[in-house]
């Protein structure tokens, strides 16, 4: 049974143009072994050498931020659930890398998210250039997890507009999705 099971998975890994996939909790250990594994395989399938770097940046820039909205929870009785929620897949669409990652995501988060991504799906290179540039020159707040710089530089690593989606599962949690084409 479970030979049946691994091969609809394949085949729809396949169906969906995902060449990797990573689900369960990460680490940075992880991410640094599975960015240097995706680096590695890109280069080795003759994928150009500047979509190598940016899909390689995505990734990393995509995992960090599940890592660092995990660790967030640390301490917390809901921090094993989103942490085992981590999924991370690369793949290629219309001879195009993309990196598709998500995660659960409390509720009372979900609307930060949605209020830093929309305005990003609608700026062109260059208001997003600028938009980097503003937020690079800014303080960060103490009790921040990062700059903020992280979706900006994804929005302009990527070739199309970021894709996002925030799913409802229960009353505690949304799952998140984001997906940026090189």
């Amino acid at each position: 049974m479970i030979h049946e099971n691994l091969w609809q998975v394949r085949n729809e890994l396949q169906r969906n143009g995902i060449l990797i996939s990573f689900t369960g909790k990460l680490t940075q250990e992880l991410i640094e072994e599975y960015g240097a594994a995706v680096k590695q395989y890109l280069e080795s399938v003759n994928v150009p050498r500047n979509n190598v770097f940016q899909t390689f940046s995505i990734f990393i820039e995509q995992t960090q931020n599940i890592k660092n909205y995990c660790s967030s929870k640390s301490g917390t009785p809901i921090y094993d659930e989103i942490a085992q929620s981590c999924i991370v897949t690369i793949g290629n669409m219309d001879d195009k890398p993309y990196v598709c990652s998500g995660n659960l995501v409390e509720k009372s988060d979900a609307a930060g998210l949605e209020e830093r991504l929309s305005p990003l799906i609608t700026m062109d290179k260059e208001g997003l250039k600028q938009l980097y540039k503003t937020v690079l020159k800014q303080d960060v707040p103490p009790d921040a997890n990062g700059s903020g710089l992280g979706l900006i530089d994804i929005a302009r690593k990527a070739s199309r507009p970021l894709e996002y989606s925030i799913t409802e599962i229960d009353p505690r949690f949304s799952f998140f999705t984001l997906k940026a084409v090189v």
